[in-house]
């Protein structure tokens, strides 16, 4: 059986905020970072809930690649103040932070109502905003954990492209190539179907067409519009066909590189796709089309893409070796095994088109760096 799944309630456009107002609760919990309180952000989202007369509690403490610690104090800040509503606003970090808190207070309070999650992204790349996905960081064994379950998909997401507004370049560009292998590890999913790939495609075509025009002119909103569209559409994709070995290998070099994951997904895409190519060039070549690019075989329309994705990166100032991100050489090549052994147990191996040995990650490693 093949199935597609779409819980959260979607909201976009510049009156988009004032869907807050339409949801029943009594106390509110809200999971951002110190850089949305500092930069007014919240105050947005406090204006609506005053308007209501609802309470609220601010947890402002969640950094780049939550940890469990964060999490876990998270939670029980939420049990303490018995909120029926958390908003998380900010990018993947703050809006994964909420979905693990969500889950893991939701656990705590079997039995009871579950409290309503409502997403409000100010990037375009992650997609978590309708995904059952989140990725939380035991940095004690640097290694990211990615957690999958249905509870985890927000009930609400709220898409307002102001908020990305003052998006600095690289953030800009990092967080869009996320959305981009999002949308083509979605494509190319082993668990692809009818569904996920027409919103896969629609978002591949957004990255190619508004990404560079986002990343020159922060303030075209046009553009900015519709990366965050593309975002949540290759949200939508990824989370009902899985992704691929891209980002298990991007979910290694974080854990232990520390390197950002839009940018380690970045690197490694036109990789991955090589490595994947003689499993689903097909697929590939489709893209390639799609995008008018030289496609008369398969093996064109691969190449092609691969280009094109390498263009793109190198157009935003991202490398397409992992050589050259700050990562020593002699820790990087004594890591290949620990990379190796993540890469094949993470959750995203499993819907990747090509069954890799430990072999052949470590292969991929070395030509990507």
């Amino acid at each position: 059986m093949t199935q597609f799944y779409g819980k959260t309630k979607i909201c976009y456009g510049e009156d988009a905020l004032d869907n807050l107002e339409t949801i029943p609760a009594t106390r509110a919990f809200i999971v951002t970072d110190s850089f949305m309180v500092k930069t007014g952000f919240v105050d947005r989202v406090r204006t609506h809930l005053d308007r209501k007369g609802i309470p609220f509690i601010i947890f402002d403490e969640v950094e780049p690649d939550p940890s469990l610690e964060t999490v876990t104090k998270g939670a029980q800040i939420f049990l303490k103040n018995q909120a029926d509503l958390i908003i998380a606003l900010g990018g993947g970090s703050p809006i994964d932070a909420a979905k693990a808190i969500s889950f893991f207070a939701g656990k705590a309070l079997e039995g009871k109502v579950k409290p309503t999650l409502v997403a409000i992204p100010t990037t375009s790349g992650t997609g978590a905003e309708v995904t059952s996905y989140a990725v939380v960081t035991d940095k004690v064994n640097e290694v990211k954990i990615p957690l999958n379950d249905e509870m985890l998909i927000p009930d609400m997401a709220i898409l307002d492209a102001r908020f990305t507004r003052s998006l600095p370049p690289h953030v800009t560009a990092a967080t869009g190539m996320d959305v981009l292998t999002h949308a083509i590890e979605a494509y190319t999913s082993r668990e692809a179907n009818a569904f996920t790939s027409i919103y896969a495609r629609y978002a591949i075509s957004y990255v190619f067409k508004y990404l560079k025009r986002a990343y020159i002119n922060g303030d075209d909103m046009e553009a900015r519009e519709n990366m965050l569209l593309g975002s949540c559409m290759a949200g939508m994709a990824f989370n009902n066909s899985g992704l691929g070995i891209t980002h298990s290998i991007a979910h290694s070099l974080g854990g232990i590189f520390h390197v950002p994951h839009g940018l380690a997904n970045a690197v490694v895409l036109p990789h991955a796709i090589k490595f994947n190519s003689f499993d689903v060039g097909i697929r590939y070549h489709e893209i390639a089309t799609m995008l008018e690019l030289p496609a008369e075989t398969v093996e064109e329309g691969t190449r092609s893409l691969i280009d094109a994705v390498m263009e793109l990166n190198e157009s935003m100032g991202i490398p397409n070796n992992v050589g050259s991100l700050k990562i020593d050489e002699s820790v990087f090549k004594t890591s290949l095994n620990t990379i190796a052994r993540n890469v094949l147990d993470d959750i995203c191996t499993g819907s990747n088109p090509r069954n890799p040995s430990r072999d052949d990650v470590k292969e991929l490693l070395l030509k990507a760096w």
